[in-house]
């Protein structure tokens, strides 16, 4: 696992070259504000936020004000909050994240939250989706291990359109007999906590899931973002009939899918919402 020092050093894209200034890059922003849950650093979250920041995590209020309350709360616990993050990559004026986070001592949970910086390289806003930890998978995998190198940048905008061609087809299931198109035989490396590695995994278990009259059902794709070989889909639909957002994050490898994690959560009742921006 890398820590965020190791973000900032490792990550070739937005690394300091010789001749550029000492700009602080947008993910670096990004993963310095998630470190203020740790810190307790209220000064330096209310200097990254816009003021008029726009909140979809449904748990909390929206403006700057309230995630900085936020961030103090979380410093006067009895317990630390911890912050991991495992995975960073920058799309445009989005940054998007996978994140272990321990809020307080409630648990682990895995974390992915995407950033908007407006034009003064402010954040501005933010949408995430989080799990608890679980157990590796039954190919002994877990929620965040596996690749972390961002390469073929090159082909970034490539392998956007395989992913959003995947949904349509595939999760969307308006062509699932493309499902062979998208992999290389059944070379498939599964994160997701209840299957097995291969395209033979992923029908398995959906297969079961079917015998049990439980449907995953992804209505609406939101957002695709991407930067070299790693894309994640904001996806909007239902499991088990309850509304659901989907985040999944893949690894494409010569023009396939070679690799996926991902964090589905369930979507609040209105009634619980803390803000009226929505989930997307």
């Amino acid at each position: 696992m890398k820590n965020i020092k190791d973000i900032f050093t490792s990550i070739n894209p937005f690394t300091k070259r010789k001749g550029e200034s000492n700009m602080t890059t947008n993910t670096q922003k990004a993963l310095e504000l998630i470190n203020t849950f740790a810190t307790g650093d209220t000064d330096k979250a209310a200097s990254l936020l816009a003021q008029n920041y726009i909140q979809h995590n449904l748990a909390y209020g929206t403006g700057r004000d309230a995630f900085v309350s936020s961030v103090a709360g979380l410093a006067s616990a009895p317990v630390k909050t911890t912050v991991n993050n495992i995975r960073a990559f920058e799309d445009g004026n989005k940054v998007f994240l996978q994140t272990v986070y321990n809020f307080a001592g409630a648990g682990e949970q895995v974390a992915f939250d995407v950033f908007r910086f407006n034009e003064d390289g402010l954040i501005a806003e933010h949408w995430d989706n989080l799990a608890e930890k679980a157990n590796p998978n039954p190919s002994g995998r877990t929620q965040i291990d596996g690749s972390t190198e961002i390469k073929d940048f090159d082909k970034t905008e490539a392998n956007r359109k395989l992913v959003q061609d995947f949904l349509y087809d595939v999760l969307q299931n308006n062509h699932p007999e493309k499902t062979p198109e998208y992999f290389d035989g059944d070379n498939y490396i599964q994160h997701n906590t209840g299957i097995a590695d291969g395209v033979s995994g992923l029908g398995a278990a959906l297969e079961a899931l079917a015998k049990q009259n439980i449907h995953m059902v992804y209505d609406t794709v939101h957002q695709v973002l991407a930067q070299g070989n790693f894309v994640l889909g904001m996806s909007e639909g239902s499991f088990a009939n309850a509304p659901t957002a989907y985040y999944d994050l893949f690894r494409v490898e010569n023009g396939k899918i070679a690799e996926h994690w991902d964090v589905m959560e369930t979507i609040a009742d209105k009634s619980t919402w803390k803000n009226q921006n929505g989930k997307f």
